[in-house]
């Protein structure tokens, strides 16, 4: 066994995860979309990573990661415009065109064979072709139709695609009931359809993903907040409890149950969970216990503290730089300063998490997140830049 290659394989393995958790995390506050990643190579000087997602979505990313980084393509996806194959029976055609010609009238590009396939055309090319591009595929399933051979074939078509997640499949019923589908369809829905297709305007609202719930009301108040963030609302609420929680702003400062923190965020189990993957690497969950990691003050507290990391940081950086006698272990800064532990501790990840300064960590530097910080010629450079 080449001993190299393993190391340098599973190097490049952890190196794939950790751009699948970082990048992955990032979520669009408003749509709640996660970018989709996929990293290519076997070697770390041919490493390339592809991000997709929607043009809204890949702008935050790129705002996130902070530069063009060289080997990364952004792949912009965009929503498929809605395409009907409609699968039906010669004896159902009245019926099957006013299917056609209201889904045709609501914006629903339909393939139908009566104005799809001409004189001198191949039955099974034209066909195949109406099949592999459609998202959805409707079938009308009628006394006539459903022991149909060439509407079954088409349905074993349409239950392939829809398998591979290519295309929805949506059985219309005319005439018979939901017990007489066949078992496969049984699992879904299958509206009913009158002679008149009366039924058919839910189906066109389902295509388009038009939503039948009741308007939405206010979310619970631990999730309106009233300055954006640039996270969901849901990990917003999460960052302001911990926030609003914590007595000095240090990893486990507090924990909770997952359970309780749910009822005081009304947040579902799911939005909490896709809420931790988001605020990965500021918030962790380990055996139902949820607890925030000293970056998330640094990241969050400028929302709901009364001071700003970002601003707290280049004061100390500044005094760091130009002041001799400037103490270099927390607590005295702190004394120097007249900080709390919860804001000095804020302002120092601040500046560690970006590596502005060297730090030290000892068991005994509790309340403060760290022992001691020390200047680099990176503290310089923050300053000068900040301060012209």
């Amino acid at each position: 066994m080449d001993l190299k290659k393993a190391v340098m394989d599973a190097a490049i393995e952890q190196i794939k995860k950790h751009f699948h958790e970082v990048v992955g995390a990032i979520r669009h506050p408003e749509t709640g979309e996660f970018p989709t990643l996929i990293v290519q190579g076997n070697s770390l000087d041919a490493l390339s990573l592809k991000i997709e997602g929607s043009p809204e979505l890949l702008d935050l990313v790129k705002q996130r990661l902070g530069v063009e980084a060289e080997g990364v393509s952004f792949v912009p996806t965009e929503k498929k415009a809605p395409k009907v194959f409609l699968s039906y029976t010669t004896a159902d055609a009245v019926l099957a065109r006013r299917i056609a010609e209201a889904l045709m009238a609501a914006g629903i590009d339909t393939w139908w064979a009566e104005w799809e396939i001409k004189a001198g055309d191949s039955l099974r090319q034209r066909i195949d072709q109406g099949l592999g591009d459609c998202t959805h595929f409707v079938v009308l399933l009628t006394p006539a139709s459903i022991d149909k051979p060439w509407v079954n074939a088409e349905l074993d078509a349409a239950l392939v695609r829809k398998l591979r997640n290519e295309c929805s499949l949506i059985p219309l019923r005319h005439q018979i009931e939901a017990s007489q589908l066949p078992p496969l369809l049984s699992g879904l829905k299958s509206p009913q359809i009158d002679d008149e297709a009366a039924e058919i305007q839910q189906v066109i609202n389902d295509i388009h993903g038009i939503s039948v719930k009741p308007p939405l009301g206010n979310a619970p108040e631990a999730v309106r907040v009233a300055t954006p963030t640039g996270y969901s609302p849901a990990a917003t609420a999460i960052a302001r409890f911990f926030v609003e929680a914590s007595e000095h702003g240090v990893g486990f400062d507090p924990q909770i149950d997952a359970d309780e923190l749910r009822e005081k965020t009304g947040l579902t189990e799911e939005d909490l969970d896709d809420a931790i993957h988001e605020l990965s690497g500021m918030v962790k969950e380990t055996f139902g216990t949820v607890r925030p990691e000293c970056d998330l003050f640094a990241e969050f507290d400028g929302y709901w503290m009364p001071w700003k990391p970002a601003d707290d940081a280049l004061v100390v950086a500044a005094a760091m730089i130009n002041s001799a006698d400037f103490p270099a272990q927390l607590a005295a800064i702190a004394e120097r300063i007249g900080w709390p532990a919860r804001r000095l501790n804020a302002a120092a990840r601040y500046l560690i998490r970006r590596r502005i300064v060297d730090c030290i960590h000892t068991l005994d530097s509790h309340p403060f997140t760290a022992y001691r910080i020390t200047r680099t010629d990176a503290t310089r450079r923050f300053v000068k830049s900040r301060q012209g």
